[in-house]
């Protein structure tokens, strides 16, 4: 099959465009750890059904308000312990997409008392826990699961896109 120039260039500025955004992928994530990818789909499979908020409320999270720069923050107290559980969440949050909330991510907490160093998460050290987060005693790992972040996937609050 013969070619054109212009579908040759059309082809080498989607190989081009493929190539930038795979490279954008390992940078927000951090590193290309297989360990970590994998720990993030099951987070993201764990946490699938929160898509629909009323799953999250029936499991027991509440809403505590919202805050700028990362949506409404629904919590599960009973949680919030000295482990940390990549499928179990102790907080999801949500922003208004028309008459509804949608799911863009989710907070591990663990109190200070349990440990002074910050906590073991996900494989790797792209992790970033926040040391007193929103001023209280707990360390806090914002996962951006559902919303792209172009700071990184744990990127701290706020995130670009949430108001």
């Amino acid at each position: 099959m013969k070619r054109t120039k212009k579908q040759l260039l059309a082809l080498a500025s989607l190989i081009s465009l493929v190539v930038a955004l795979l490279a954008v992928s390992t940078t927000v994530i951090g590193e290309n750890d297989s360990a970590l990818h994998q720990e993030l789909a099951r987070a993201r499979n764990a946490t699938a059904k929160y898509h629909d908020v009323d799953q999250a409320v029936a499991d027991g999270y509440v809403n505590t308000g919202y805050i700028a720069g990362e949506g409404f923050e629904y919590i599960k107290g009973s949680l919030i312990d000295c482990t940390f559980d990549l499928e179990r969440p102790e907080a999801v949050h949500y922003v208004p997409s028309g008459s509804e909330l949608k799911l863009v991510g989710v907070e591990y907490i663990i109190p200070i008392a349990c440990t002074a160093t910050q906590p073991a998460g996900f494989s790797g050290d792209s992790d970033e826990w926040e040391f007193g987060a929103e001023g209280f005693p707990v360390w806090a790992l914002n996962a951006w699961l559902w919303l792209g972040n172009p700071n990184g996937i744990f990127a701290d609050p706020p995130h670009p896109r949430i108001p």
